[in-house]
């Protein structure tokens, strides 16, 4: 395995992290006009507003999906998704070329 090979992985592994998260959002339910009735928001939602006594903790992660389905990923949830997406390409680059 070569250094180009693993430097592909990690870079496809960050751009398509990155470009894959608002789709991600929006197939679980957070979205521009608030999370989908019956998605996996709505029950991720309904969970932490019985957890919390009836409402949602604002900065809790239901509250940070839905900022980010709505709004976007903010420049360090970029970085974040996108370090992810490196470190899972670097992985199976590792484990592809692995004899």
């Amino acid at each position: 395995m070569g250094f180009k090979m693993t430097a592909a992985a990690i870079g496809a592994g960050a751009i398509g992290a990155v470009a894959l998260a608002p789709v991600a959002l929006g197939a679980a339910g957070f979205g521009a006009v608030g999370i989908a009735a019956g998605s996996i928001g709505a029950k991720m939602m309904s969970a932490a507003a019985i957890a919390n006594g009836g409402g949602v903790a604002a900065g809790g992660l239901v509250a940070a999906l839905q900022t980010a389905g709505a709004a976007g990923l903010s420049g360090a949830a970029t970085a974040a998704v996108a370090g992810t997406g490196a470190a899972v390409g670097c992985l199976a680059s590792i484990f592809r070329y692995r004899k």
